[in-house]
């Protein structure tokens, strides 16, 4: 077994995993896995930089991973950066910062390499089961961009486009500097023609429609999957393979896209950093249900974290 540690920074949130893991067989065994919202993608939709206080916040993280890390040994660090900074004009701060923090330095990953992991992080556990039918499809919902890929052990075909929980919200729910709450129809409507749009050029390069099983990954998806499974709090051991049916997901995003802050804010199994920005991701998630004719969404906590973790450590199995 090698031991490694992935970093995940996303547009919305910063999420650390220490695992052991074997190669040869694909066994993974978690030893910390945590995530915290830090929204280092705040305004780069609009200003096309990276906040200050957006940057404190991360390296913050950052600081409090490295010591985790430390002191769990691992063997190799590597440190994904998504969306955010591949949009933003100053990226060498946010570089800067983290090789300073964690010693190395951040690989802003492609659209498709980022697709790429969050298969292989989402599949490896699902191969060979008789319950499922092939091709699958993952779909991995961000803040800044969602990610979309086809295979079957192997990726067939895979896109990046800009839609995610938060570049909607910023773009669609927000006025004078607050966010609708709740939305109207109006907003509602504009969130879906951009994902239709984002939906058309997905087609272009992935055959969304020929999906055998549709999975869903990152915070969105798991935390409408913890509402329609009506917990009491979020455990992941009980939305980790779960099955949402359609009409489950379009029940969850009416409750979302009625609510208030307040009401989304009591939701027990709903994180703090996404009560403004679920509404947006509950219907970018029910959107492409519609669109490719998905009865139910295989929900999976192993996304591109876990896939992150796996090539680490085939790196390292290649150096030695």
């Amino acid at each position: 077994m090698t031991r490694v540690a992935a970093v995940d920074c996303g547009t919305n949130s910063i999420r650390l995993l220490v695992a052991d893991v074997n190669p040869a067989t694909g066994q993974l065994k978690d030893l910390d896995r945590r995530m915290q919202i830090v929204r280092l993608g705040q305004g780069v939709d609009r200003t096309g930089r990276l906040a200050p206080d957006a940057l404190e916040r991360t390296f913050a993280a950052c600081r409090e991973y490295a010591e985790i890390i430390r002191d769990l040994g691992a063997e190799r660090i590597r440190f994904i950066a998504t969306s955010a900074s591949r949009d933003a004009e100053n990226r060498d701060d946010f570089v800067r910062g983290v090789v300073g923090i964690l010693g190395v330095e951040p690989e802003v990953i492609t659209g498709a390499q980022e697709a790429e992991f969050s298969f292989t992080g989402a599949t490896k556990e699902l191969t060979g089961r008789d319950d499922l039918r092939t091709p699958y499809l993952v779909v991995d919902i961000g803040g800044g961009s969602t990610e979309f890929v086809v295979g079957d052990g192997a990726v067939r075909a895979a896109r990046s486009v800009d839609i995610g929980c938060v570049r909607m919200t910023e773009r669609h729910l927000v006025h004078g500097g607050r966010v609708s709450d709740p939305p109207t129809p109006g907003q509602v409507t504009a969130i879906k023609s951009d994902v239709a749009k984002a939906l058309d050029l997905a087609a272009e390069t992935v055959p969304i429609g020929e999906a055998g099983t549709l999975v869903g990954l990152a915070g969105s998806v798991t935390t409408v999957a913890a509402i329609a499974l009506g917990l009491p709090e979020y455990d992941s051991s009980l939305i980790h393979h779960s099955r949402i049916t359609i009409d489950q997901v379009r029940d969850v995003t009416g409750r979302l896209l009625a609510s208030t802050h307040a009401e989304r804010a009591a939701i027990p199994v709903l994180h703090p950093g996404r009560v403004d920005v679920i509404g947006a991701g509950a219907l970018v998630l029910l959107e492409i249900m519609e669109r490719t004719g998905a009865d139910e969404v295989v929900v999976s906590e192993h996304d591109i974290l876990d896939g992150i973790a796996h090539k680490a450590a085939e790196d390292l199995a290649d150096q030695r």
